[in-house]
C-alpha cells in the first residue's frame, strides 16, 4: 500500500482510523506486518481463556504506543467483533491540585506529571477491576487528562465504556518498570537529579511508589507487550514531535501552553531513569517485544 489510489481498497475503519491520526496509507503496511497477528494472537487467547482480559502496553515516550493501541483496540472490534477498549496510564494522573500538595508535603519535582507517585492507581485499579467483570453490564466512566492544562478534566468531560468487554489494552511509558536497589538509586542519572534531588529522596519516593502500588497492578495484567527504543537518546526527539503535533489540534491560546524545547529538555529527564530500566530490564520478560529504530520503525519481534 503505498499510493493514494489504494485508499478505495482499504475498508472503511481503516480510512477514518487514518484519518483520525493523520497517517499515510503507509501505516497499514507496517500494520498489517507487525500488528495484525498480534491482534488475532490476543483475540485467540482471550477465546481461550473466556473472560476478560488485560494487555499492557510498555513504551517510551514518543513511541506510537497510543496509535498502536487504538489500532489494535479498532482492529479487534471491527474485524473480531470484540469489545476491546482502550486506557492511558497518562489519564490516571492526579490532579494539578493534588501534585502541588504532595509536591509541598513530600518533593517539589512531584509537583510535575509523569513518575510512579503522581498517578491515582486506586482509581485505575478500581476503574480494570470493574471492566474485569464479566457479569457487569453498567457503564463505567473512564477519567481524560488534558496536557495542554496539565490537569485532569471535569467529571462531565470523562469517557464511558459498557461492561462486559473482552479485552483492555492498557498503555503506558512505565508499566512494567520494577523498583530498583538502593545503591543503584544513590547514584543521580542526570542533571535534574543532581541538583533538584541531591538527596534522592524524591527517586526513592517514586520507587517505593513501585513497589507498593504498581506491582499490584501488575497483577491484573494477563499479556504485556513492549515497544522498545534502541536507547533513551531518541525520546526527546520522539517526544517533540508528538508535542507539535498535539499543538497543531489545538487553539493557539491553549498550544502557547505547551512546552518549549527548553522545558521539554528537562521534562523528560524525570522519565530517564525509569525508561532506562525498563529497556534494561523489561525487555526479557514481556510477551511481545517489538524493536524499534531511530525511525521508530519495528525492525524486529519476539513472543515469548
Amino acid at each position: 500500500m503505498s499510493s493514494s489510489n489504494e485508499l478505495n481498497s482499504i475498508s472503511k475503519w481503516q480510512k477514518v482510523f487514518l484519518e483520525c491520526h493523520g497517517l499515510g496509507i503507509d501505516f497499514l503496511t507496517v500494520a498489517l506486518k507487525w500488528f495484525n497477528p498480534l491482534a488475532h494472537t490476543l483475540a485467540a487467547h482471550q477465546n481461550r481463556a473466556g473472560r476478560p482480559i488485560v494487555v499492557a502496553i510498555n513504551g517510551c515516550q514518543g513511541s506510537g504506543k497510543t496509535t498502536i493501541t487504538d489500532y489494535l483496540r479498532t482492529l479487534l472490534v471491527e474485524e473480531h467483533g470484540q469489545n476491546a477498549v482502550a486506557l492511558s496510564l497518562d489519564d490516571f494522573y492526579l490532579t494539578r491540585a493534588e501534585r502541588e500538595a504532595l509536591a509541598t508535603s513530600t518533593h517539589p519535582l512531584l509537583a510535575t506529571r509523569g513518575v510512579p507517585g503522581t498517578h491515582d492507581i486506586q482509581l485505575l485499579q478500581r476503574t480494570l477491576t470493574q471492566a474485569l467483570d464479566a457479569k457487569s453490564c453498567k457503564s463505567i466512566a473512564i477519567p481524560r487528562f488534558d496536557k495542554a492544562t496539565d490537569d485532569r478534566r471535569s467529571i462531565t468531560e470523562w469517557d464511558s465504556i459498557t461492561a462486559p468487554v473482552q479485552i483492555i489494552f492498557l498503555e503506558g511509558w512505565c508499566l512494567g518498570a520494577t523498583p530498583e536497589p538502593p545503591d543503584k538509586l544513590s547514584r543521580p542519572h542526570n542533571d535534574l537529579e543532581r541538583y533538584e534531588d541531591p538527596d534522592g529522596m524524591w527517586r526513592h519516593y517514586s520507587n517505593e511508589v513501585l513497589r507498593q502500588e504498581f506491582q499490584p497492578l501488575y497483577e491484573l495484567v494477563h499479556q504485556w507487550v513492549m515497544l522498545r527504543a534502541p536507547s533513551f537518546d531518541c525520546v526527546f526527539d520522539w517526544r517533540r514531535e508528538q508535542e507539535r503535533k498535539l499543538a497543531a489540534t489545538l487553539a493557539p491560546e491553549q498550544a502557547a501552553l505547551l512546552m518549549n524545547d527548553d522545558q521539554l529538555q528537562k521534562f523528560v529527564q524525570h522519565y530517564e531513569r525509569i525508561t532506562n530500566n525498563c529497556i534494561e530490564e523489561l525487555s526479557n520478560k514481556v510477551n511481545h517485544l517489538f524493536l524499534l529504530n531511530k525511525e521508530r520503525q519495528v525492525t524486529a519481534y519476539r513472543q515469548r
